[in-house]
């Protein structure tokens, strides 16, 4: 165990960035092990405007604010230390890695997690961002049961759409597609016709709002379509800007960017591992925290084999195979 005092220059085992389900779930694995860890987070998570995290066992429902409150008194109830900052860039240095603060005195870990999640980049549509995370919705599994039997609009953004309609009709009777541009196939529109979709082609123009919530789609040539949820299929991009200077860049996925990583968690550089959605898009709350835990867990086995090597080497003797 390395102990890390706040008002020295030691190098921690480990910072990780981000401090949302996955990270703090990571550094909770990674404390109770002994590493001094040190969690750094900006403070603008992807599901903030949602009023409750769902399909999490035992804490359904629970204010994501809540969470992560919890979450941070656990990790620094092991004396893990829990920082209110932004990662600027991180650099390679002889101990591992130093990363740049925004605001607060550089760090030098061995090892770095990422847990940094993702952005939605959506539509350009007039009153989508506005209600994002209420009743502009995109993940059937978070936000489906409180849509059920509500009347739910499709906002196409890409040829997963279609998928997203299917899913959406099995928790409504009346879901209604808006192509916005998006091109569909023989097929796309034999599924949505099999479906009992109806599709309306043409550009949005935005979305009516009245009384706090959503009253309807109106379109560019001036008609209302009436509903009460409006779903969309983001793209999806990690937050990772911050570590081009060691070499580690998003890659392209079908539904966005992601950050490149084995079985393990492992990224092309060595010594940083990432987990939760920076990794996996698709992850729900309880899925990255329980993938950040996995990886923490290999980051201390990693640690150890390091630290092991070098004793043995010390004394003239190797690791067995």
């Amino acid at each position: 165990m390395t102990d890390h005092d706040e008002n020295t220059n030691d190098t921690l085992d480990v910072v990780v960035i981000g401090g949302g389900a996955a990270g703090l779930s990571g550094a909770l694995t990674l404390v109770r092990q002994r590493r001094s860890t040190v969690v750094v987070d900006a403070g603008a998570p992807r599901n903030a405007p949602a009023a409750g995290v769902h399909g999490l066992l035992a804490l359904d429902g629970t204010p994501p604010a809540e969470l992560v409150a919890r979450g941070r008194a656990e990790v620094e109830g092991y004396g893990g230390r829990v920082v209110d900052d932004r990662v600027v860039s991180v650099a390679h240095v002889e101990a591992g890695f130093e990363v740049t603060l925004a605001e607060g005195a550089p760090l030098v870990a061995r090892r770095l997690l990422v847990a940094t999640g993702l952005v939605d980049d959506l539509p350009d549509v007039p009153g989508v961002a506005e209600r994002w995370g209420r009743d502009v919705i995109h993940c059937p599994f978070c936000h489906g049961w409180e849509s059920r039997d509500r009347r739910i609009g499709v906002l196409a953004a890409s040829p997963m759409s279609v998928h997203q309609a299917l899913m959406m009709r099995q928790l409504s009777d009346d879901v209604r597609f808006f192509a916005h541009g998006v091109e569909l196939s023989e097929d796309d529109r034999a599924t949505l016709d099999a479906l009992g979709v109806p599709v309306f082609d043409g550009a949005v123009e935005r979305l009516e709002i009245e009384d706090d919530a959503i009253r309807g789609v109106r379109l560019a040539h001036g008609a209302v379509v009436e509903v009460d949820v409006v779903a969309v299929g983001t793209r999806l991009h990690a937050r990772a800007d911050f570590l081009a200077g060691i070499g580690l860049e998003p890659v392209d996925h079908m539904m966005g960017t992601m950050l490149p990583a084995d079985a393990a968690g492992r990224t092309p550089v060595p010594g940083v591992w990432v987990a939760g959605n920076a990794t996996d898009l698709m992850a729900q709350v309880s899925g990255a925290a329980a993938d950040a835990a996995r990886v923490a867990a290999q980051i201390h086995g990693d640690l150890l084999m390091t630290d092991l090597q070098a004793t043995l080497a010390a004394r003239g003797g190797k690791v067995s195979a």
